[in-house]
């Protein structure tokens, strides 16, 4: 495609999470600091709330990555799963092996027993959740439930949401209130701020092997911006869409009629572009 003809070692714009590519932003930083203030104080739960595409799993695999050896991940990618399928998993995790037709009251027993032995090795235990608007409420409580163990100077499980608005919503409930009540730190992930957005792209794509720093006319970065309101999973797939334009048309560089035409790629992309006044008034400047 168009590595060789921008000099590209690899495709800068995929959509799949990789640290590699990972670009300090403002929100990211923000959510991230809260993560390891939350951490440091041993709270017990901890929320990311951020709409689709901000980079929640990014983020929690920064925070897996950056985690210090004396501490246990477990990491659960996808909990729609019931509160003995949720214990289960966090069974797998720990590298327990309770039996097949082991009820939910051993599985937590089990679990209780095992967290009790990483804190008398000193080790702190840290469960990840992504998609967390997808548990269902009675998977949240087995949660809550297993988060009681605590020594006389903190909790012996440390649980960190990273979910859709759904997730508020859902905690919002009255069923969910003792579990709210329990959430000492969260943070709501939004999307870049117009001054970062050519700074993000410019990362990438040097990540990517890039040497030239014009791949992207301003106009383009701006435009790019716009359609994508700063939410790095949109700007990835229209800064990809334009590249494969300029190279389709033998350009060097991605002009604003190449973000344009990306943009109007695809039923997504033309309810971008639908909007294009009211955004660009509201990103260009005058």
């Amino acid at each position: 495609m168009y590595l060789a003809h921008f000099g590209l070692c690899e495709f800068p714009f995929g959509i799949t999470p990789d640290t590699a590519f990972s670009f300090d932003t403002r929100a990211h930083r923000a959510a991230l600091n809260t993560l390891l203030v939350a951490g440091a104080q041993d709270e017990g739960f901890v929320k990311i709330v951020g709409e689709v595409g901000t980079g929640k799993t990014l983020l929690c695999r920064r925070l897996l990555a950056g985690l210090p050896r004396s501490v246990k991940s477990a990491y659960i990618p996808n909990p729609w799963l019931g509160p003995r399928g949720l214990l289960l998993a966090l069974s797998a995790e720990l590298r327990l092996r309770p039996p097949p037709d082991a009820c939910e009251y051993d599985l937590m027993q089990r679990l209780n027993r095992a967290l009790l032995r990483h804190a008398k090795a000193g080790r702190r235990v840290v469960l990840c959740l992504d998609e967390a608007q997808a548990l269902p409420l009675e998977s949240l409580e087995a949660l809550r439930l297993l988060s009681n163990l605590e020594s006389e100077k903190r909790k012996l499980i440390q649980v960190v949401l990273f979910g859709q608005p759904e997730l508020d919503r859902k905690l919002g409930l009255f069923s969910a209130r003792q579990l709210r009540s329990r959430i000492a730190f969260s943070y709501r992930l939004a999307g870049m701020e117009r001054a970062e957005v050519g700074a993000y792209l410019l990362h990438r794509l040097r990540v990517a092997g890039a040497e030239r720093t014009d791949l992207f006319s301003r106009p383009a970065v701006l435009a790019l911006a716009a359609f994508s309101r700063g939410v790095p999973r949109p700007l990835n797939i229209l800064a990809h869409k334009a590249l494969m334009l300029a190279y389709g048309e033998g350009a060097l560089r991605v002009s604003l009629r190449h973000a344009w035409m990306a943009a109007r790629d695809g039923e997504a992309g033309a309810g971008l572009a639908a909007g294009l006044g009211g955004l660009l008034r509201a990103w260009l400047p005058r």
